[in-house]
């Protein structure tokens, strides 16, 4: 299909990151752009008031007349009546990553994968790009503060920067000029048998890089089958194409080296912390480099990249508190977040209140999940978010709660936060999760600026 030529598009889960970043790319194109999603939230509202039509009800009459095409996300259950009334009317059926394929081919393409690091680094590769005076197209797993969204769209688009997702192998549909591994951990093994099955699915993406193309990748990654594409690693302190070295902190701000291809950025300062963001933030400046963008342009968008929303998200600041949201909901994920903490506020008390994401997730993982917790000073756990998931038999919050070691844990159901948060006594606050721990966001907000007198 040409999707030059389309007059009227329908989503089903248009309120998800990755689907609404499509719908804004489409309405920006003046398509008329119609939707079902099972709940409204502030991203749906946005999409609203940006002039799509938006329902909540799974009512087949509600898809309007002469659609040229329905795009829809993995998570929709074939039980629903529209997603049903929709295959019955053959009218043309695709899933996101197809619809993310066909405006791949139109472009030159950056892919970013990995199981974690994907939409920060889509965020700043974007920023870097933009900065530097690049026509460049993104879709972003989350969203980015420099633009305040998770789409951006050139009229003139140079270059597409995709977030490539794993799940339900969706990456396979891009075929990129340029293509990213960032991590290769076990996940999503409701669709993956195991982790080889996992590597040999993000080989099969590297294998879809287009003649003359690059890979880099993340040079931890031994699984990774080096193609006779030009393939390039990144690392910390090591002897790869792209290395960094972190030099400290001031106020703050991380201090770091970069090695590109043997020119040395020095000290250069980037908003992030922790090592994973430094990782980050390397690839993303490899990927400048390669485009020929200037080392003062990358050091100075490096410098004004205010991040991802729910990514290292800092909320609140308070000489008594503070409170940073994180989109975590991998152990890896939630480890390295509790570090980069520590490593920022050490002898600080740190209190995380979690929500874990997927039955078969905290199933899989419960022993690396109760470690990872376990780092914390107080854990507060809520319900398992099911997202598309039926539960499991056994499988629940206190479950989990009975492996992690440390004395203060807790069970609280999401309308229970709010007090508890009013008589934490804690440095640090963090809430983390993939769910709808999202909506606590603004209410623990406004409790600590009233609580505090801001």
């Amino acid at each position: 299909m040409d999707i030059k030529n389309l007059h009227k598009i329908y989503f089903l889960g248009i309120g998800g990151i990755g689907m609404s970043a499509l719908a804004r790319y489409f309405n920006s194109r003046n398509i008329d752009v119609h939707g079902y999603d099972k709940t409204p939230s502030p991203l749906t509202q946005k999409l609203s008031e940006e002039g799509m039509t938006i329902h909540y009800k799974d009512n087949p009459n509600k898809i309007p007349d002469n659609i040229d095409m329905v795009i829809y996300t993995p998570a929709i259950p074939n039980s629903l009546l529209e997603f049903q009334a929709i295959k019955n009317r053959k009218t043309p059926l695709f899933k996101r990553a197809e619809i993310l394929g066909m405006i791949s081919k139109e472009h030159f393409t950056i892919a970013i994968a990995g199981t974690h690091g994907k939409t920060s680094v889509t965020s700043l590769v974007a920023h870097l790009l933009n900065h530097a005076g690049k026509n460049v197209s993104a879709f972003i797993g989350g969203i980015a503060k420099n633009f305040n969204s998770n789409c951006i769209i050139s009229k003139n688009t140079e270059i597409v920067v995709v977030e490539a997702d794993e799940y339900d192998r969706s990456f396979l549909k891009i075929s990129p000029d340029i293509a990213v591994i960032t991590s290769m951990d076990a996940d999503h093994l409701d669709i993956y048998d195991n982790k080889n099955a996992l590597e040999d699915t993000f080989n099969e993406f590297l294998d879809n890089i287009r003649p003359n193309g690059t890979a880099i990748v993340l040079d931890q990654l031994p699984a990774v089958t080096k193609s006779n594409i030009n393939f390039l690693e990144y690392g910390y302190n090591t002897k790869t194409a792209f290395s960094v070295t972190t030099k400290g902190y001031h106020n703050g701000i991380h201090i770091l080296d970069y090695l590109l291809q043997e020119e040395l950025l020095k000290e250069v300062s980037f908003p992030l912390p922790g090592r994973y963001n430094a990782l980050n933030s390397l690839v993303a400046s490899a990927i400048a480099k390669l485009l020929h963008i200037p080392n003062e342009k990358i050091i100075s968008g490096l410098k004004t990249f205010k991040g991802v929303e729910r990514r290292f998200d800092y909320r609140y600041k308070h000489a008594t508190i503070t409170y940073i949201d994180d989109y975590a909901h991998h152990p890896n994920e939630i480890k390295s977040c509790i570090e980069a903490v520590k490593n920022l506020y050490p002898n600080k008390t740190i209190t995380g209140i979690f929500q874990p994401h997927l039955f078969t997730r905290t199933r899989d993982f419960a022993d690396e999940f109760a470690t990872s917790l376990s780092m914390l000073d107080e854990v507060i756990l809520l319900p398992i978010y099911p997202a598309r998931e039926e539960a499991i038999p056994g499988i629940t919050s206190k479950f989990l709660l009975d492996k992690i070691s440390i004395k203060k844990k807790s069970l609280l159901e999401k309308d229970e936060i709010i007090k508890k948060v009013s008589t934490l006594k804690t440095d640090i606050l963090l809430t983390l999760g993939a769910g709808d721990i999202d909506r606590l966001i603004k209410p623990i907000e406004q409790l600590l600026k009233t609580k505090y007198n801001d």
